[in-house]
């Protein structure tokens, strides 16, 4: 990898790691269904705008249906997940789990697309999960009328990162032949369109304030139009097995703007449940091991 790529790459996991601190600073004043809405109607403003621009508007109307599915599980759920887990856990654990996505994805890929894994990517699999059940037991509690929001909250941004594997395994099944700008802007614009009842219908009573408002528009225009084109040029240009790696620094920047800016504490059970993730992630996508040269 090129310097400059590997700089492009680091700019784009603080650009990701700081969408969970953007979450949580403006997801108590908006809510999920409204934060959400508001973060893709102006990301798909921005992506639209530029599919004008390079004139790619003809494969939208062709793999619409694709689009809307992709949506619907690569934004509108996840986002949404990740939008309410952030009301309970910080920006650092939401960030260590966003990072099982590429785990789900493999995992999805066997079940779905009978992909074989081997032993090592197996272990790596198993080695992950076995970290998020780690993470995930801090939050856990037995105490009589506890609601468990923090598990809750877990469980959402599990269930969203399985949103992304799916999405991944679909997106190369159905849309391979389809420009990255296209599907990025089409599948936008479809998730933006799917939350706006949902959104009108939660609309906070009490207009959100300045710091809200500029956290929703960070989230739209840094942290995804902009994000997703960075990632989808650094894709074409390293290859996916390089490009994944973004996925390791994200939880180092999560962490770290969190603790800067939120004053969240970065435990040891963290560090260690994070390390074991990696490791999994690191063996399950082949990063390590026989192939990785």
């Amino acid at each position: 990898m090129k310097p400059l790529d590997l700089l492009e790459l680091t700019v784009l996991a603080a650009i990701w790691g700081a969408s969970f601190l953007f979450m949580r600073l403006a997801v108590p004043e908006f809510g999920p269904f409204a934060l959400v809405a508001v973060r893709l109607g102006a990301a798909s403003a921005v992506l639209l705008a530029l599919l004008a621009w390079r004139r790619q508007w003809a494969g939208m109307a062709q793999h619409w249906r694709a689009l809307v599915f992709i949506g619907a599980v690569n934004s509108a759920v996840p986002f949404v997940l990740f939008s309410y887990a952030a009301l309970s856990i910080s920006a650092g654990l939401s960030s260590l789990l966003n990072a099982t996505a590429p785990l789900w994805t493999a995992l999805v890929a066997f079940v779905w697309l009978r992909q074989t894994l081997s032993l090592l990517r197996a272990l790596g699999l198993v080695l992950g999960f076995v970290g998020v059940a780690f993470l995930a037991s801090d939050q856990a509690s037995f105490k009589a009328g506890d609601d468990h929001a923090g598990l809750w909250a877990v469980g959402a941004c599990l269930v969203a990162t399985l949103c992304y594997g799916i999405s991944a395994n679909a997106t190369r099944r159905y849309l391979a032949a389809v420009p990255a700008l296209t599907v990025t802007a089409g599948s936008q614009t479809a998730a933006s369109l799917m939350l706006l009842p949902l959104a009108v219908w939660q609309w906070p009573q009490a207009m959100p304030g300045p710091a809200a408002w500029g956290s929703a528009l960070c989230l739209a225009l840094l942290c995804t139009a902009i994000a997703l084109v960075m990632y989808f040029r650094l894709l074409q240009r390293v290859g996916p097995t390089q490009a994944v790696s973004v996925t390791f620094l994200i939880p180092v920047f999560g962490m770290l703007w969190g603790g800067l800016f939120l004053h969240e504490q970065v435990s040891a059970r963290m560090l260690a449940g994070g390390a074991v993730v990696m490791l999994g992630l690191a063996l399950a996508v082949g990063l390590i091991g026989p192939k990785s040269r």
